[in-house]
């Protein structure tokens, strides 16, 4: 097989470019995808490695026009409503190589969830320093921080310090879903009141709750891991990664899913995953001096979509998205009032936020249109 690589220039793709340099002694073919928007793009680090490990670089830059064309077809690729609008940035990196003449693809996923890759590892550390207090000070905080309003309440430092204290007391894995929309909007606000009578919205939470517990594993570290196997990575980068080489034509294989691999990374210690707050640390200190040191110390990004931003200055694309807003209100699924917020002021005013909010409902909106 005529073998390429995805690479975002995270570590993760960038290892697997570095190790199909090594394995094959041949120059390897690599596949990116950039955009133009302002904090999304990062072509410039899939450059430096492709330059680093002498690759046939080949790139694609997303526009909002793809997106418009590419809606109907992932939700008729897709056997449920996906919510992962990096699919789209995915669909096309395969589709480039493809036309390169690549009939299968490396890509550099579950390395995150083998090493401890992810942020909120390291934000969970943080967390868990409060549960280092005694008992008492833990109480003391909880009071001030509960008080209305908290003392010294209006001060920036007492407002960090209130947010961090009520973080911190909410149990794992509870605490990795503060920000998720039906907690932070809430199932009445989100939600049709007739279609959320009829469902249980504490539902995916108690699921996590019983992976999380279940874990065969002794710190919060590995049982995070554990809960991301299963979430974050069965159920949602791999089939996205799969489908859409699936549909451009392009076989896929996962090479940090080895069984070896994932047997020797099983059996690490969570403490060199993840050491205090710095991420992947056995696998950055392995990697010293085979990947480039820039690459080593950025942050994780991969192929995010600039969706949000794009509905708010591409007007083809806003009409779109109103159209399938629209359609998802006769649906009799989710607020009204919602829906109706979203389009005014709420996608315009925090696109990075709701952005992704608006992809869910469109993509479960046009996967219920071909499907129904």
């Amino acid at each position: 097989a005529a073998v390429g690589c995805f690479l975002s220039g995270g570590i993760d793709s960038s290892s697997v470019v570095g190790m199909l340099r090594e394995v094959t002694g041949e120059r390897p073919r690599t596949f990116s995808i950039g955009f133009e928007a302002e904090g999304y793009d990062e072509m410039s680090y899939a450059r430096l490695v492709a330059r680093h490990f002498d690759a046939e670089h080949h790139e694609y830059y997303v526009t909002p026009a793809d997106v418009v064309e590419a809606i109907p077809d992932i939700a008729r690729a897709c056997g449920q409503p996906f919510g992962n609008a990096s699919a789209i940035p995915a669909f096309h990196c395969a589709a480039l190589a493809r036309r390169q003449g690549v009939d299968r693809m490396l890509a550099g996923d579950g390395g995150d969830e083998l090493f401890g890759g992810n942020e909120r590892y390291a934000a969970q550390w943080v967390f868990g320093l409060f549960a280092s207090l005694p008992t008492s000070v833990q109480g003391a905080l909880r009071g001030w921080a509960e008080a209305d309003p908290p003392p010294l309440g209006r001060l920036p430092v007492a407002r960090k310090a209130v947010s961090y204290v009520r973080h911190a007391s909410i149990p794992l894995p509870d605490r990795l879903d503060v920000f998720n929309y039906l907690n932070r909007l809430g199932a009445a606000a989100l939600l049709d009141p007739g279609f959320a009578a009829q469902v249980n919205p504490a539902r995916a939470l108690e699921d996590r709750r019983r992976i999380y517990q279940s874990a065969d594993a002794a710190t919060d570290v590995d049982r995070m891991l554990a809960l991301d196997y299963k979430i974050t990575l069965a159920d949602n980068d791999l089939p996205k990664v799969t489908v859409m080489c699936e549909q451009a034509g392009v076989d896929v294989r996962f090479p940090f899913l080895a069984p070896d691999l994932v047997d020797f990374a099983g059996a690490l210690p969570a403490g060199e995953k993840v050491r205090r707050a710095r991420l992947r640390w056995f696998f950055k200190q392995a990697m010293k001096g085979f990947l480039p040191d820039p690459v080593l110390a950025k942050s994780k990004h991969g192929f995010g979509l600039p969706f949000g931003i794009w509905v708010t200055r591409d007007a083809a694309l806003r009409e779109r998205v109103h159209e399938l807003l629209g359609g998802a209100g006769r649906r009799g699924i989710l607020s009204q009032n919602l829906l109706r917020d979203v389009r005014s002021r709420l996608l315009a005013e925090q696109p990075r936020y709701y952005g992704p909010l608006v992809w869910t409902i469109i993509m479960l909106e046009s996967w219920l249109d071909a499907n129904t």
